[in-house]
């Protein structure tokens, strides 16, 4: 599903097989990274998901899909900035396949928006980091799952570095008046969502 969507979007740009291929030759071995836990290709499949269940609703479908297989290409724990290395490594290229300047820059702005899921004026960046976070309201068996993988992709920072970061992580979600920014997400996620969050916390 995640190959074939993927292809068929670039063929609305490009002929150019052998690159399309090799496109998404670099997104499966960047997501199929063997330090990678969390931020993997399953991880898009649920973005992929959750997004086409409300495809109705989104303004640019084709932009959300470059975001989606983007937003996480370059993911290291131990650094800050994967969010802007993804940014630039997506318009890299939507260049090479001869995207308009417009749609890479509103790819880019998506992709940043995942790094704080701030509320945004634009309503596709709104659905796509709700999206984002729906493995927050998963049943608990999902959530937890997620949780300890997150664990292992910070498997380099001993429990009395990582606890104390992750508390501060829960926390933060937890007072947050609504997760969720849209209606649909909302409506949807929000009360499983908190109950995961504490679930979680009371380990800690």
């Amino acid at each position: 599903m995640l190959k074939e969507t993927f292809i068929a979007l670039l063929n609305n740009y490009s002929d150019n097989n052998n690159l399309n291929n090799e496109l998404w030759t670099e997104i499966e071995k960047n997501y199929s990274n063997k330090k990678r836990f969390y931020h993997t290709l399953q991880h898009l499949e649920n973005l992929l998901i959750q997004l086409t269940e409300i495809k109705d609703r989104i303004a640019d479908w084709n932009t959300m899909l470059f975001t989606l297989y983007y937003h996480d290409i370059v993911y290291n724990s131990l650094k800050s900035d994967n969010e802007e290395k993804s940014a630039e490594l997506a318009a890299k290229r939507m260049k090479q396949i001869g995207l308009s300047d417009e749609l890479t820059e509103n790819c880019k702005s998506q992709i940043l928006a995942t790094k704080t899921h701030r509320v945004s004026a634009d309503s596709d960046t709104n659905y796509f980091t709700d999206a984002d976070l729906s493995v927050l309201g998963m049943p608990w068996e999902e959530y937890a799952v997620y949780y300890k993988n997150v664990r292992k992709e910070y498997a380099i920072y001993p429990d009395f570095v990582y606890n104390p970061g992750r508390k501060k992580v829960l926390n933060h979600f937890l007072v947050m008046e609504r997760l969720f920014k849209t209606d649909f997400f909302y409506d949807k996620f929000e009360f499983q969502a908190k109950q995961n969050l504490q679930h979680e916390l009371d380990f800690y």
